[in-house]
């Protein structure tokens, strides 16, 4: 029985390990190439070394200015995370993503807050605003009113940078990356399941801005 046990539990940790190698590389550079990933981006240097990174992107058959107009309005107080409403409300977040261009969301200043649920209880600050080539966010303290740091009680910082490339004339490469630093080892491990949960909503954040960039694209043309 005893040894049934411990079969069994070397079994599980086995797959875990197997899962971590195989299935956590692919979700963090889903949609990406080697050069996306190796890609100096606009704020890598706020979130130093050592950092978990992840790079995902999509191609989008429209101009950079048209897909800048859905990132830029991204927020629980503006246009949402065109992601999955459903599951971010089951943890009453009170997100309602846009499907159109709302004019009073098209700017944003370094030290914006952009919330990540309807109160504002938390979201990150803007570091960098570049139109239409980069929106660079950090994770807020929001009680202290500055990013959040590793060496904070709550032990990590988060980097969430969204680039925008020309790949030909009226095509946009835009990148997501996300950078987190921890201050301490069993709070890496314990955040280690967030992983999963970005990858399945930014991958979703993303289609639904390519969804919506090209319906604008082709609602004019």
């Amino acid at each position: 029985m005893r040894a049934r046990v411990i079969g069994t539990v070397g079994a599980v940790v086995g797959l875990a390990a197997v899962a971590h190698r195989v299935v956590t590389p692919r979700q963090q550079r889903w949609g990406a190439t080697e050069e996306d990933v190796h890609r100096p981006l606009p704020g890598d240097e706020l979130v130093a070394e050592p950092a978990d990174q992840s790079t995902r992107a999509v191609t989008i058959q429209a101009p950079r200015e048209v897909v800048w107009r859905w990132v830029v309005q991204l927020g629980a107080d503006r246009g949402g995370f065109y992601s999955y409403d459903w599951l971010e409300d089951l943890f009453g977040l009170g997100i309602h993503s846009a499907d159109s261009i709302v004019p009073e969301w098209q700017h944003r200043e370094v030290g914006d807050l952009v919330q990540a649920d309807a109160r504002g209880s938390g979201g990150w600050y803007v570091m960098e605003v570049r139109p239409p080539d980069a929106l660079v966010l950090s994770l807020a303290d929001v009680r202290e009113g500055r990013p959040a740091r590793r060496q904070d009680p709550a032990g990590w910082e988060f980097l969430w940078t969204f680039a925008l490339l020309e790949e030909s004339p009226g095509t946009t490469r835009l990148l997501v990356r996300e950078r987190a630093g921890f201050g301490k080892g069993w709070v890496r491990m314990l955040m280690a399941p967030v992983g999963l949960v970005s990858f399945v909503m930014t991958r979703r954040m993303l289609l639904g801005i390519k969804q919506r960039a090209e319906g604008e694209v082709a609602a004019v043309a």
